[in-house]
């Protein structure tokens, strides 16, 4: 049912229930019930109708807008997947242009390590798509399973611990969370060297915190900047959300993400 449909039968439903009552009163009922019996049904009539109406009314507004929140967070979710196949397709185009180069001048080495980014980026694109938006599938699950796949992938060990309440993202809110941890986590095979990763997520009703360590290489204060190392899309993703980002690091002692959120 349409919101106009809903605003015609919001004005005329009330004044025709309770006016074709007071015409029944006043032609058929006048010498059966005194004034004050029918002030009194009239204003009883009163408030059934407008108790049951606007019950009714309210419960097709809330599923209405229900409806309408779940389809802004699947576009949402089919957004971040078109974006994600953009990035892929770029990434993949410059890394098999440095291949070729690499190949040229017999570089084996630096071919090899291209060709294990290419897969890298390969599983985790597959991974995404794989993943049904509709599927009843918790958001921790999720993040526990990539993980492994990128521990399997990558060689370093991880630790997760996620305490959080279910529902306590929107899932717009899960898609930048989980494209936050993936960065991250690239970032890490990348440019770390370390040999153990950590991933902390916990919830409520103050606030969360999600926290991202690695025992790698770390870099110095100098280049904390987030223009390198892509910390640029973590900034981006980080503000989506209305969160807060600090990233300390020293050289050799490894690199610690501390993300906060404010209470639902």
């Amino acid at each position: 049912m349409s919101y106009r449909s809903l605003k015609i039968m919001a004005i005329l439903i009330p004044p025709l229930l309770i006016g074709g009552f007071e015409l029944i009163r006043h032609h058929a009922l006048l010498h059966k019930l005194s004034m004050a019996t029918g002030n009194y049904l009239i204003i009883l009539l009163t408030l059934a109708v407008s108790y049951v109406f606007s019950t009714w009314l309210f419960k097709v507004i809330e599923e209405k807008n229900q409806r309408l929140a779940t389809e802004r967070e699947m576009r949402a979710i089919y957004e971040e997947r078109e974006r994600l196949a953009k990035e892929l397709h770029d990434n993949i185009a410059q890394t098999l242009f440095l291949l070729k180069v690499n190949l040229k001048k017999g570089k084996i080495n630096e071919a090899n390590g291209l060709v294990n980014s290419i897969d890298s980026h390969v599983r985790q694109a597959i991974y995404n798509l794989r993943m049904n938006p509709t599927d009843m599938i918790s958001f921790p699950k999720r993040v526990e399973h990539w993980l492994n796949e990128w521990s399997t992938v990558s060689g370093i060990e991880t630790k997760v611990s996620i305490q959080m309440v279910e529902g306590y993202f929107t899932p717009s809110e899960e898609v930048q969370l989980f494209g936050i941890v993936q960065e991250a986590f690239t970032n890490i095979r990348k440019h770390s060297k370390a040999k153990t990763a950590t991933l902390s997520l916990h919830t409520s009703n103050d606030g969360w915190e999600m926290s991202i360590d690695d025992d790698g290489i770390g870099f110095s204060p100098k280049d904390v900047k987030f223009n390198q190392y892509g910390l640029m899309m973590l900034k981006e993703r980080v503000h989506k959300i209305d969160a807060v980002i600090d990233i300390h690091s020293e050289g050799s002692k490894g690199t610690k993400i501390q993300i906060k959120g404010r209470g639902k």
